[in-house]
């Protein structure tokens, strides 16, 4: 793993991300995914996947397998149920932070299950939700599965470290990654309040919500990000409601 020191703020549009679409989801990635290719454009830092998804009532994501990958998974709006082959099972919603880590290999599958959860048609609604992907520090690991509830740490407006593995938020952070060098902060910020981004060798914001300022770059509106290298401490700000997703990451994947 290397870093480089040149600052760099990258901006990226929510309009120029690669879209999937088809009956049952929306889909906007980031980063290269799966027939979306760009050899210039596979990560940031330890960042490969940052897919925005959008899921209609009664369907999702079969049982398809994962290995050697940390995957982190950000509901905004609806509950996602998910299923693996390591027994767990659980529903994610707006403020429950989860983790799998696919170490040696595992099966899962994601739902939005609206219809049996609140039961009929009626109180169906699509989930949105944001799924990220960073590499763990080793391969090989054993399967593992993590959430927990995090949503009175984050109606105090400032960015909370909802998944990290690293040293310093060791009993700070919602739920652990299997990677020393990564953290997800997570941030709600009303119109006119702000929060300062962590300084770090490579940083990656996302509004998955909401529209925002950042210093020295300007306005943000819905499903744009900056990557960020060598640099950090710029002030956010809301202008409207809104929801900001952080990586802090202290290597990169090595070229």
């Amino acid at each position: 793993m290397n870093a480089t020191t040149q600052p760099v703020i990258d901006v990226r549009r929510a309009a120029d991300r690669f879209a999937t679409k088809i009956d049952w989801l929306d889909s906007k990635h980031s980063f290269s995914f799966g027939h979306h290719r760009d050899p210039a454009n596979v990560h940031h830092g330890l960042l490969l996947v940052n897919n925005d998804d959008v899921v209609r009532p009664g369907a999702g994501f079969e049982t398809h397998p994962h290995r050697d990958m940390e995957i982190v998974t950000w509901v905004l709006r609806g509950s996602l149920v998910h299923q693996d082959s390591e027994g767990h099972s659980g529903v994610i919603y707006p403020g429950l932070a989860q983790r799998m880590s696919a170490g040696t290999g595992i099966l899962h599958s994601e739902k939005n299950d609206s219809w049996r959860l609140r039961g009929g048609d009626e109180h169906a609604d699509p989930v949105h939700f944001v799924q990220m992907w960073v590499v763990p520090d080793e391969g090989g690991i054993a399967p593992g599965y993590e959430q927990l509830e995090i949503d009175d740490e984050l109606l105090r407006g400032g960015l909370v470290a909802v998944a990290s593995g690293m040293p310093e938020h060791q009993g700070n952070a919602a739920i652990r990654i299997k990677n020393k060098y990564a953290a997800l902060h997570v941030a709600r910020i009303e119109p006119g309040r702000s929060v300062l981004l962590p300084e770090a060798p490579f940083l990656h914001l996302f509004v998955p919500r909401g529209e925002v300022t950042l210093e020295g770059a300007g306005a943000l509106a819905e499903g744009d990000a900056v990557r960020f290298t060598a640099t950090g401490g710029q002030r956010v700000t809301a202008t409207t409601p809104a929801e900001i997703l952080v990586w802090e990451m202290h290597a990169t994947l090595a070229a």
